[in-house]
């Protein structure tokens, strides 16, 4: 709603723009102090209003499908304005997304260009932290929508793209990697074809359907306004992007004289800070020292949560985090003092008690239970091993993750974690093991529907690109999984490569990426975004063999893998530990099967008329977190601790397991 606003009082905001008062906003990017300097009160006082000039501003988001090169366009865009980059995919703070190579939180920066300061916020490109671009769009006037120039639009690039035409936004398409060698002129005009049919189709207006286009390579750090593979040196940087930036994207249509009000978009924590919001500033001016309240609107209307006042104002500038002293409205701020709100909740002056609109966020898919590790190998590795604790984290991860929601589970002690997919869950149990929990994680369920009488499931819409020797194995597995295939082709630029287009449930797609990579060794790519709910399309077919269970405690042995090789793949190697009802392997057939890894040779001193057998084991089939979120069935449980990632049985005893074998699985 705020968007659409903003669109409607663009041209009033575009005949205010001055050079001149903008001027005294843009100073250098190495002193970023100078704009709230220290001067007598007078001359503050005139300068106040240039100062804060929302005509200076521009709030842009970098949206795109995964790794069509977002984070690597904003290093180029600080390097430009003069920032100092310690590393590639400088954005990327938190571990995992540089371990990973993804982006999985959304940030904020701002760097100055031209008398302007651009605020530039970079999203997830993973259809499972969709959530941070959906609370995001809302705090910006533009967007830039980054596709790339040899695979084209593809399911996450109509989801981001939905969500700004939602709010109002005219992005600016900007066609990256141009610098491949397949692609050419033409192939950037199919492309640009195809997004213009995307923008039609999601429903864009005159206006948004004008969108600019621009040619770019983010690796080499250049952009051009004209197709080009070598532009000259002149021209090898970002100016034409920044330009177009200052010149397409409306500036924030901000009142200064109205009061305070900021959504709080963004919250961290800080040990000494506390809680830190980062928002945009709808209306009004703060500084530090300023008495503020925080609002919420509940059933019975606006609640006050609590009254402080600013004890750190702090703007993003680059890579490094500066105070400031003051900031007006239209600029995206963070600042400390008050310890209730939370991502959604209005920051105000102490005389408003009106609320800003929350953003609305998409429902979430999948479910899991998070429940206390009970195994024989408890408490041996974790510092954090009780519910309480482990409820304690799970609420202070859904304060700041509006897409995670978090709910007493069907046992004393355990919480139902709703989230958007397996990877958004799997990066969450990552971090709590890393911060020293044991848990037990039940498999991923999927959320239903009930309307009308009828039974609904999400289903998502997949994209997958393989090679062609390669197509019949991975339809024969999908229409197992109950997909549908909607379109197919041959890959344009490429030979011997096939896309296709599915519609299928999420159900269906939960552990297939990792058998998507072994059936088509490595080659193909697969991406999946939510789509809509739809009518149940039935059971699943087979889409997993049984399990080799333990019946033994101790220490596994090579004498006793040797004999169990014959029966499937194996997921221990000798000197792991194991207890009874531990999934040690998978079964070569569809029944589950009792065994004994920790079976040892029997010593005797009769001397035996043969030499002993030269143990030769395969290398075990080790799991990584999110290939046992997938692997697991609805009678096992994934035991997570800090050194360790184990499946097992929810029963561990072998009689118990054998009176819930009749019931049906979920």
């Amino acid at each position: 709603m705020a968007g659409l606003l903003l669109r409607g009082l663009r041209s009033g905001a575009r005949t205010a723009f001055s050079s001149s008062l903008c001027s005294s906003r843009a100073l250098p990017f190495a002193s970023p102090f100078r704009r709230f300097s220290a001067a007598p009160a007078a001359a503050a006082a005139a300068a106040s209003s240039n100062a804060l000039d929302p005509s200076c501003l521009r709030n842009v988001a970098v949206i795109a499908h995964v790794d069509h090169g977002k984070t690597t366009l904003m290093d180029r865009l600080l390097r430009q304005c003069g920032a100092d980059i310690p590393h590639e995919r400088a954005m990327d703070s938190i571990s995992l997304e540089r371990e990973r190579g993804i982006t999985i939180a959304s940030k904020v920066t701002s760097i100055s260009w031209k008398n302007s300061e651009l605020n530039m916020v970079d999203t997830p490109g993973h259809a499972d932290f969709g959530g941070e671009v959906e609370r995001v769009v809302g705090m910006v006037e533009g967007a830039i929508l980054v596709v790339d120039a040899g695979e084209g639009p593809l399911a996450q690039t109509k989801f981001v793209l939905a969500k700004a035409l939602r709010y109002g936004l005219r992005p600016i398409l900007l066609l990256n990697k141009v610098d491949r060698p397949a692609v050419s002129e033409e192939t950037c005009n199919e492309v640009e074809s195809l997004v213009f049919d995307l923008f039609a189709n999601l429903g864009a207006t005159e206006e948004q359907l004008d969108f600019p286009v621009l040619y770019a390579s983010a690796k080499e750090g250049w952009a051009s306004l004209t197709f080009t593979k070598a532009p000259p040196d002149d021209a090898r940087n970002m100016s034409a992007l920044l330009d177009a930036i200052i010149k397409h994207v409306p500036p924030p249509s901000a009142s200064l004289d109205d009061p305070l009000q900021m959504l709080v978009s963004m919250m961290e924590r800080d040990f000494y800070l506390g809680r830190i919001l980062t928002g945009r500033i709808s209306s009004g001016i703060i500084h530090v020292g300023d008495k503020i309240h925080a609002l919420r609107n509940t059933e019975n209307g606006i609640e006050k949560i609590e009254e402080g006042k600013v004890t750190k104002l702090m703007k993003k500038k680059g890579t490094n985090m500066v105070m400031i002293d003051s900031a007006g409205a239209g600029d995206i701020i963070s600042l400390a003092g008050l310890a209730m709100p939370s991502i959604g909740h209005t920051v105000a002056n102490v005389e408003v008690m009106t609320s800003l609109p929350t953003v609305e966020l998409d429902p979430p898919t999948i479910s899991m239970t998070f429940g206390v590790n009970d195994s024989p190998l408890a408490g041996r590795d974790g510092t954090h091993l009780t519910g309480g604790k482990i409820g304690d984290r799970l609420t202070a991860e859904a304060e700041t993750n509006l897409a995670i929601n978090v709910l007493p589970g069907p046992l004393s002690d355990s919480y139902e974690v709703q989230g958007r997919g397996e990877l958004q869950l799997g990066i969450l149990i990552e971090n709590m093991r890393r911060e020293g929990f044991e848990l037990s994680v039940s498999p991923p369920r999927v959320m239903y529907k009930i309307e009308k009488g009828e039974k609904l499931e999400p289903i998502e819409e997949v994209t997958i690109e393989v090679n062609e020797e390669h197509v019949g194995l991975v339809m024969e597995a999908l229409s197992h999984r109950k997909a549908e295939v909607t379109d197919m082709g041959p890959v344009p630029g490429s030979i011997g490569r096939t896309r296709m287009s599915l519609t299928c449930p999420s159900r269906g797609l939960v552990g297939y990426r990792s058998v998507f990579s072994s059936d088509t060794r490595g080659t193909g790519f697969m991406h999946r975004a939510f789509l809509m709910y739809a009518k149940h399309r039935g059971s699943l077919g087979n889409v997993r063999k049984g399990v080799l269970i333990s019946v033994g405690h101790g220490l596994i042995t090579a004498h006793a893998l040797m004999s169990l090789e014959a029966r499937g793949t194996l997921f221990v190697a000798p000197g792991m530990e194991t207890y009874d009802g531990m999934i040690v392997g998978e079964h070569s057939r569809d029944s589950d099967l009792d065994v004994n890894p920790v079976r040892t040779k029997e010593l005797t001193n009769i001397r035996a008329p043969g030499k002993d057998e030269n143990v030769r084991l395969s290398p075990p089939r080790l799991m990584s977190l999110e290939e046992a979120i997938g692997y697991v069935a609805s009678d096992e449980l994934i035991e997570v601790t800090p050194k360790a990632v184990r499946l097992r049985k929810r029963y561990l005893d072998v009689n118990k397991r054998k009176m819930m074998r009749n019931r049906p699985k979920e």
